[in-house]
């Protein structure tokens, strides 16, 4: 089959979309993307890129094409509409005069809902069907994350975002969670497939290499967070966790790999409740280091804030987590709380919940290496039962055949 991914987000940005049109392509697939040029998550162009360089590469034999956008900058609010707004635009035009053919249409949706837009102006005009893969439940993710809160926009991006799954032969959902919420901007039940993340291959059980294990602080427990740093995340109840363990012990310590919005207020936060020798923010590494950072940690932190819209759905870390064969701290609610429970690969406290967060990740301090390395094993043998790349890809194939 000819396949034409339509994603604002594509390499060098890291997310799971790369790995997918990868695991589709060594199928025997042709696979095209359509995408912006690349400025997440520093929120400038990256390195080699411009408004007027890059329109068009390969990627591992994936033909690419690439639209303008406006960069996102430091994620404000204006810069962000204007981010999504103008990939609307430019990737429309570029839509509109695309002349190759395709089989269908598959959409990743991570933020923003508008990323249908262009696939529409495209499958309209050569009639093809759109199959969207939602991460984000629009329009109440953006309300929930703080970016917008103006009801008539609001209203707006609502409308937007059933005309969407409306215009879409079908509509995937990362968790079982969102089907409900779906179902009420007028999606029939039958449409809706759910279709959770894996994790790229690399994600396994290794062993820490020498330059990643000088990084990373020398104490006895090790919680480790990568991702984003950003409003959902929730950081103000990890940095409060973080201060009441450091009362009970000073051999708990945190380490943070990622950036974001919020960096800079964690970075104060930490200075200000005098947590320097406990919260290490490392910065940024390349996903191929990720599974070597994990080894060297005792247990992997995944929070949300408790807001409703974050309780539908399943953390992509979850899955890269329990593929690395580590005891998982979770402070979420909902259905990635579930999975971590289901999977008994570690302890959860109630989103929001600093006193609780602490007290479990003390819990899991004071477990011996075996118990706590019975947690990893569960976690691996959950994520080859549900979440095991060639599984998905499997399961994907056949729903498009149908």
């Amino acid at each position: 089959m000819k396949i034409l991914i339509v994603s604002q987000y594509f390499w060098p940005e890291n997310f799971r979309i790369n790995d997918l049109a990868l695991g589709l392509q060594e199928r025997g697939n042709e696979i095209h993307v359509l995408t912006g040029k690349p400025n997440y998550p520093k929120g400038n162009f990256a390195e080699g890129y411009s408004f007027f360089k890059n329109g068009n590469e390969e990627y591992k034999g994936i033909k690419i094409f690439r639209s303008n956008l406006v960069p996102r900058g430091s994620g404000s609010g204006l810069k962000l509409m204007l981010n999504y707004f103008s990939f609307v635009f430019f990737a429309s035009i570029k839509a509109f005069f695309h002349r190759e053919k395709y089989d269908f249409i598959f959409v990743y949706e991570p933020s923003p809902i508008t990323v249908g837009i262009p696939a529409i102006v495209l499958a309209k005009k050569i009639k093809i069907p759109i199959y969207f893969w939602v991460q984000d439940l629009w329009p109440e993710s953006v309300s929930a994350a703080g970016q917008f809160n103006n009801k008539i926009v609001l209203n707006i991006l609502n409308s937007l975002t059933k005309w969407v799954y409306k215009n879409s032969k079908s509509v995937l959902i990362q968790s079982e969670g969102f089907r409900e919420y779906i179902r009420k901007q007028g999606v029939e039940n039958s449409k809706i497939s759910y279709y959770p993340n894996s994790t790229e291959a690399l994600y396994n059980v290794v062993k820490p290499t020498k330059e990643v294990m000088e990084l990373m602080p020398k104490v006895p427990f090790t919680v480790l967070f990568a991702g984003n740093i950003g409003e959902s995340q929730d950081f103000e109840c990890i940095i409060e966790a973080a201060k009441i363990l450091k009362e009970k012990s000073s051999e708990i310590n945190f380490v943070i790999l990622g950036n974001g919005r919020k960096k800079q207020f964690v970075s104060n936060k930490v200075k200000e409740y005098g947590l320097e020798s406990n919260f290490h923010l490392l910065g940024s590494f390349p996903v191929t280091k990720m599974p070597c950072f994990f080894a060297c940690a005792d247990a992997l932190l995944v929070t949300l804030k408790d807001e409703k819209i974050f309780s539908l759905t399943i953390p992509s870390k979850v899955q890269s987590y329990l593929a690395c064969g580590k005891p998982i701290i979770g402070a979420l609610n909902g259905e990635g709380a579930k999975v971590i429970l289901d999977s008994k690969s570690g302890l959860v406290a109630s989103a929001g919940d600093q006193e609780q967060l602490a007290d479990k990740i003390f819990e899991l301090y004071k477990l011996d290496i075996q118990q706590r390395g019975q947690l990893g094993k569960n976690a691996r043998i959950y994520f080859e039962e549900n979440f095991e790349r060639e599984k998905l890809i499997d399961k994907l194939l056949n729903l498009v055949k149908t």
